[in-house]
């Protein structure tokens, strides 16, 4: 999907009045998981599963914000680095200059 003019959290703010964050469920984690609200958008990539290969394909293609159906964390965590799948997600999207969001609960 290309677009020009939008921002991350213009994008953000139009997946919310889509997808409320109030619908998702008690449990759930959804909206802006990492990213910066005021970087530009001109590509965005759309998954189920914020993983590895995901992340290897939106940087190869370009994507500055990664859509995901499920989100990379449900539940409080500590650490962020890249010892871990997770980590190693949240530093290749911010090295890449890449946001990620996910509706999850509130989607369905």
């Amino acid at each position: 999907m290309q677009n020009t003019g939008l921002t991350v959290g213009e994008i953000c703010e139009w997946m919310d009045a889509r997808f409320a964050p109030e619908l998702q469920e008690d449990w759930d984690r959804v909206g802006l998981i990492c990213g910066d609200r005021d970087d530009p958008v001109t590509r965005i990539l759309l998954a189920v599963d914020p993983v590895e290969p995901v992340v290897d394909e939106a940087l190869e293609w370009g994507a500055q914000l990664v859509i995901t159906h499920h989100p990379l964390f449900l539940r409080g965590t500590s650490f962020v680095s890249t010892d871990t799948a997770k980590g190693r997600v949240v530093h290749r999207l911010i090295r890449g200059g890449a946001a990620l969001f996910n509706a999850h609960t509130n989607a369905d």
